[in-house]
């Protein structure tokens, strides 16, 4: 036989001779047969191939090579490792090339190993086959991913980072998201104790359109605590003690977790003291033991109390505590009307504003204590039933009234501070404790004053005479304006009837005018009495006499005209005129039309026509 004879050709002739089908060796060894076949000699067309045993090669091709255009992922062997690449046996015409790199996931990679690849370029510039290992992760990966939210299997993940909102998990090689509300049951406050670790998930989501997959560790959780939640709440009963963890703090109260079932501790319910938030009671993950107090129907709401544990401390008041004792205690509560301070942890007693002050001119109780003050009270009542006590702070002095009657008698003076207005006076107190009302008619002998606040500030000081004093009602009258002489005893004479004073109109006011003849006195002038001599009215500004034609001292009255100036004046001249013609008459003895003549005379002159 040539040596350098077809195989193909020689196994035919072979087969020709002894009588046997033509493909009879290459089915025998199609491994064989396929190996040692001429590609070149074939593609050149050097050797003629029988179409029978061409078809019989095409047939033995197809079932025993990979089809390179085909984008499915297949499975290869590693056959030889560089320092750069792989060297991939997938069972078609030549060896595929795999960078290293796509291999960094496993640096364990050896000859043998068996790995998923994709064939990226059918033959490079060499003629080489180029695979891809990363592709066909990816496409094997959303396929594995698909089936595992289609059936809700549990997929392992690697936790590789953190992100906003949550955590960056690797899943078959694809980056998935993990939100911070599905790590756990209970909030996450470090992120971090998960980064690099692997861990259990369930994918809950995808986006096909932005590649996008989302996964819950929370839900594997949740399908375990509800099986748990189903045989707690089975068991529940008022009044059973429980332990549990703290889940949650909130202004408001405390949420426990009771192994699957959550509890709220309301902050009344925490302590027997009162507290301002429950983080001064508790702290996150501390594990407790509480008492249901009372659910719902459907035992989803749950009332717990940590303080109902305990002895209530009204329980614990020690029997020898009795109403006059003095006890200390920090004030705790403010309200308009007193203030509560704890005695003992648990117990409270109540001081009314009343019970502040000896004062009957009560205030806020503001202004005698504040929250966190230490104090020191009286006992004035005490109900064990009903856990009630009522304290007093001014029964630790002396009632100032019990020797009122020495130290503010009648027509004393003292200086007293302004406390409070009412409309009709002014309250005032001379001491802590004793205070007088000044009625508003007794602020000014001169002014008239229509409301307190007019006169004086709250605040300011003045002095007062005592001018009642009712020691069993506790009441103090008091006056201001007797602590100075009164003015009007003085205008009394100085304004007397018919005296005549120089002023200018101040104001015209209806139905007449008013002057002021000094910061005391403003009189009142009628209309007809602003007439002047010549018949024309006084303007306002305008100065002339006045005489006074009324003064009432007790209503602070005066009443002036300055017509009556010049009218007294007219009949002080008719009284001339008429002696003065009666002394004529008795010396010269005239007639009665002399008589006349002087009259009609003097009342010309008296009318301006002399």
């Amino acid at each position: 036989m040539a040596e350098n004879a077809n195989p193909a050709e020689v196994e035919a002739t072979e087969a020709n001779n002894v009588g046997a089908p033509v493909v009879s060796e290459a089915k025998a060894n199609p491994e064989k047969f396929l190996a040692d076949f001429n590609w070149h000699n074939y593609e050149e067309g050097i050797d003629e191939v029988d179409s029978q045993q061409l078809e019989e090669f095409e047939k033995l091709v197809a079932e025993n090579f990979v089809d390179t255009l085909n984008d499915e992922v297949v499975e290869g062997t590693v056959v030889h490792i560089s320092d750069r690449d792989a060297i991939i046996d997938i069972n078609a015409k030549s060896e595929g090339v795999i960078s290293l790199n796509e291999f960094r996931y496993n640096p364990g990679l050896s000859v043998g190993d068996k790995v998923e690849v994709l064939i990226d370029v059918r033959e490079d510039a060499t003629g080489q086959l180029v695979l891809s290992h990363r592709k066909a992760r990816v496409i094997q990966a959303w396929d594995r991913v698909n089936k595992a939210h289609e059936t809700g299997e549990i997929v392992n993940g690697f936790v590789k980072c953190r992100t906003k909102g949550g955590m960056i998990v690797d899943v078959f090689g694809i980056e998935a998201f993990l939100p911070g509300s599905q790590i756990d049951v209970k909030p996450i406050r470090d992120y971090d104790q998960y980064v690099n670790k692997t861990m259990e998930f369930k994918v809950v989501k995808i986006n096909h359109e932005f590649k996008n997959v989302v996964v819950s560790h929370k839900a594997l959780i949740e399908a375990d605590i509800e099986i748990q939640k189903k045989e707690i709440i089975g068991q529940l009963e008022k009044g059973q003690v429980l332990e549990g963890v703290v889940k949650n703090i909130t202004s408001y109260g405390v949420f426990i977790d009771l192994g699957g079932v959550d509890g709220l501790v309301h902050i009344t319910d925490l302590s027997w003291s009162r507290i301002n938030h429950p983080n001064e009671i508790v702290e996150l993950d501390q594990k407790l033991n509480v008492v249901i107090l009372d659910f719902d129907e459907n035992k989803s709401r749950i009332q717990l109390g940590l303080k109902q544990l305990s002895k209530h401390p009204w329980e614990a008041l020690a029997e020898e505590v009795k109403v006059g004792d003095k006890v200390k205690g920090k004030v705790v509560v403010i309200a308009d009307y007193g203030a509560f301070i704890e005695v003992a942890d648990g117990v409270e007693g109540l001081i009314h504003v009343s019970e502040m002050s000896w004062s009957t001119h009560l205030r806020s109780a503001q202004d005698f204590v504040s929250v966190g003050d230490e104090v020191e009270a009286v006992i004035l009542t005490l109900d064990r039933e009903d856990r009630k006590m009522s304290l007093g702070i001014k029964q630790l002095s002396a009632d100032p009234w019990t020797d009122i009657t020495s130290k503010y008698p009648l027509a004393s003076k003292h200086t007293g501070i302004v406390r409070n207005f009412t409309n009709f006076g002014v309250f005032v107190e001379l001491e802590e404790g004793i205070d007088g009302l000044i009625y508003i008619s007794d602020l000014s002998w001169t002014k008239k004053i229509k409301h307190p606040s007019e006169f004086c500030a709250v605040g300011d000081k003045l002095d007062v005479v005592v001018l009642e004093l009712d020691v069993e009602g506790r009441k103090l009258s008091l006056g201001h304006k007797q602590t100075t002489v009164n003015p009007w005893d003085k205008y009394e004479t100085e304004f007397a009837l018919e005296t005549v004073h120089n002023a200018a109109i101040t104001e015209i006011v209806d139905k007449g005018a008013t002057i002021e003849f000094n910061e005391d006195i403003v009189a009142f002038v009628p209309s007809r009495h602003l007439e002047k001599e010549d018949g024309t009215k006084l303007k306002k500004g305008e100065a002339a006499e006045f005489k006074i034609i009324e003064f009432n001292k007790e209503f602070k009255r005066v009443v002036a005209s300055h017509t009556a100036v010049f009218r007294a004046e007219e009949a002080k001249m008719v009284k001339q005129a008429v002696r003065k013609a009666e002394s004529q008459a008795a010396e010269s003895k005239p007639t009665l039309g002399d008589a006349n003549d002087a009259l009609q005379a003097l009342k010309d002159k008296m009318d301006g026509k002399a």
